[in-house]
C-alpha cells in the first residue's frame, strides 16, 4: 500500500503543520510526504526528515517542494526544477515501476509555461508507463472550479487545459470539500478555487485502478492536504489500558488519583496496595473516557467535522460559522498532540524531542520492544 499525502502548506513550521503532519501519517499510514511551500531553508530537510521519522528526503532546486518517503519505496529522483520533482517509483505491492510528478506551479501564468512543457516532455518519454502528476498546479479548468471575487477568464487555464489533452491525463476526482484553497479573508471577500488535482495516464490507470484522492480539512493552511490511496487501510487498532502520561497535564487527574486512592481499605498492607492499585486503574480508564474519549477516534472525527464545517462555510460564509471552525480547529490540534504524545510513550523513547514523530519506525521499535522481552531459549548451567 503507497498513500501518499501531499499539501501546499505555506510553512512548515506555522504552529500545528507539523503535528498534523504526523497525525495523517499515522491515520493512513502514509509511505510519502510531499511539501510544496515549506517556507524554510532547504538545508533543514533533514531535520523536519527526522521530526516526520521518514527514511529519505530531497528538494527541488529552489526548495519550493520537499519530497519525503520511507524505506519501503524505491524512489528515483529523474529529473527536477523549480516547479516539479519527477520520480520513477517501485514498491512491492505495484506490479511495475511508474512515474510520479510532483507540481508546485508558479502563480504568473507567463511563468508556468516551462512547467508545461516539462509534462509534454515526460508524456512524450514515458507514454508506455505508468504516470501520474500531482500537487497545486495554481490554475483551474473549469469556472465551476472557483467561488467568489470577480468573474474568471477561461482564457488564462487554456494552456493548461491543452497540456492536460495532450499528455492523455485523466483527472481522478475527489472525495471531501469541493474546493481545495480559499485566501481566508472576511465573509464579503473569501474567494474559493480547485487549485490542487491528481491526474494520471491510461497506463496508470490500467496498472492501478482503485487509487483514489481525499481532499482533508485545512487546518494549519489556505490549501487543503491531498491524501491519494491506492487501496484502502486498515481500521483495526489495538485497545488496551495503559497509563498515559498525558493524564498528567489535565486539571482535575491530581484530585482524581487522590480521592481513589484516600478511600478506606481493611486487610493486610500488601492486600490493600494491590486492591488501591487495581480500584485506581479502573478509574482512571473511566475518567479518561469521561475526560477524553476514544482520543484516536476524537481526532478523525474532528477530521470530519472540520471537513463539513468548510463546506457550510463555502455556502454560507457568515462570521458565526468561522468562529465555529476556528473553535473546532482549536480542538483539533489539542487532541493531535495528545495523540502524538501517547505514540511517542509506546516507545518509551522520551529523549525525542516534541514533533519526533509517529509512524511506521515507532511502530517497529515497539515490536522490536517485544522481541528483546520475549524467552527465546532456557540456558541449561550444565552445558
Amino acid at each position: 500500500m503507497i498513500n501518499t499525502i501531499i499539501w501546499n502548506a505555506r510553512g512548515i513550521n506555522t504552529q500545528g503543520v507539523i503535528e498534523r503532519l504526523k497525525n495523517l501519517k499515522y491515520l493512513y499510514h502514509v509511505s510519502m510526504i510531499a511539501i510544496l511551500e515549506p517556507f524554510s531553508d532547504k538545508t533543514n530537510i533533514n531535520m523536519f526528515k527526522s521530526m516526520l521519522a521518514m527514511d529519505y528526503a530531497i528538494s527541488n532546486v529552489n526548495g519550493k517542494i520537499w519530497l519525503f518517503w520511507i524505506n519501503d519505496i524505491n524512489c528515483k529522483v529523474l529529473d527536477t526544477n523549480e516547479q516539479h520533482i519527477t520520480c520513477e517509483i517501485n514498491h512491492i505491492e505495484v506490479p511495475e515501476a511508474y512515474i510520479k510528478t510532483f507540481v508546485y506551479a508558479k502563480c504568473k501564468e507567463n511563468l508556468r509555461k516551462p512547467l508545461w512543457d516539462k509534462l509534454l516532455q515526460v508524456a512524450d518519454t514515458g507514454n508506455s508507463t505508468p504516470w501520474c502528476t500531482v500537487g497545486d498546479f495554481n490554475v483551474i479548468t473549469d469556472t465551476e472550479e472557483k467561488m467568489g471575487g470577480i468573474a474568471y477568464n477561461m482564457r488564462k487555464s487554456m494552456p493548461f487545459i491543452g497540456v492536460i489533452e495532450a499528455c492523455g491525463l485523466m483527472d481522478l476526482g475527489f472525495n471531501g470539500p469541493k474546493f481545495t484553497w480559499s485566501n481566508q479573508r472576511g465573509v464579503n471577500f473569501r474567494i474559493w478555487k480547485r487549485l490542487d488535482r491528481a491526474m494520471v495516464n491510461d497506463k496508470r490507470l490500467q496498472v492501478m485502478p482503485h487509487t483514489s484522492i481525499t481532499r482533508l480539512p485545512s487546518v494549519g493552511s489556505d490549501h487543503c492536504p491531498l491524501l491519494m490511496e491506492m487501496n484502502a487501510r486498515p481500521e483495526n487498532y489495538i485497545k488496551y489500558f495503559r497509563f498515559l502520561n498525558c493524564w498528567t497535564d489535565h486539571p482535575s487527574f491530581t484530585e482524581t488519583v487522590k480521592n481513589c486512592w484516600n478511600r478506606p481499605l481493611e486487610g493486610n498492607p500488601m492486600w490493600i496496595f494491590h486492591q488501591k492499585m487495581k480500584r485506581t486503574a479502573s478509574t482512571l480508564s473511566a475518567w479518561s473516557k469521561l475526560q477524553f474519549g476514544d482520543i484516536y477516534a476524537k481526532v478523525k472525527d474532528f477530521e470530519e467535522r472540520v471537513k463539513v464545517l468548510e463546506e457550510q462555510l463555502i455556502h454560507n460564509n457568515t462570521e458565526e460559522h468561522r468562529a465555529e471552525l476556528h473553535g473546532i480547529n482549536v480542538e483539533y490540534i489539542r487532541f493531535m498532540k495528545l495523540e502524538n504524545s501517547i505514540l511517542k510513550q509506546k516507545t518509551q523513547l522520551h529523549w525525542f524531542k516534541e514533533g519526533d514523530g509517529n509512524s511506521k519506525f515507532f511502530h517497529a521499535l515497539i515490536r522490536g520492544r517485544r522481541r528483546r522481552l520475549f524467552i527465546h531459549k532456557v540456558l541449561n548451567e550444565k552445558e
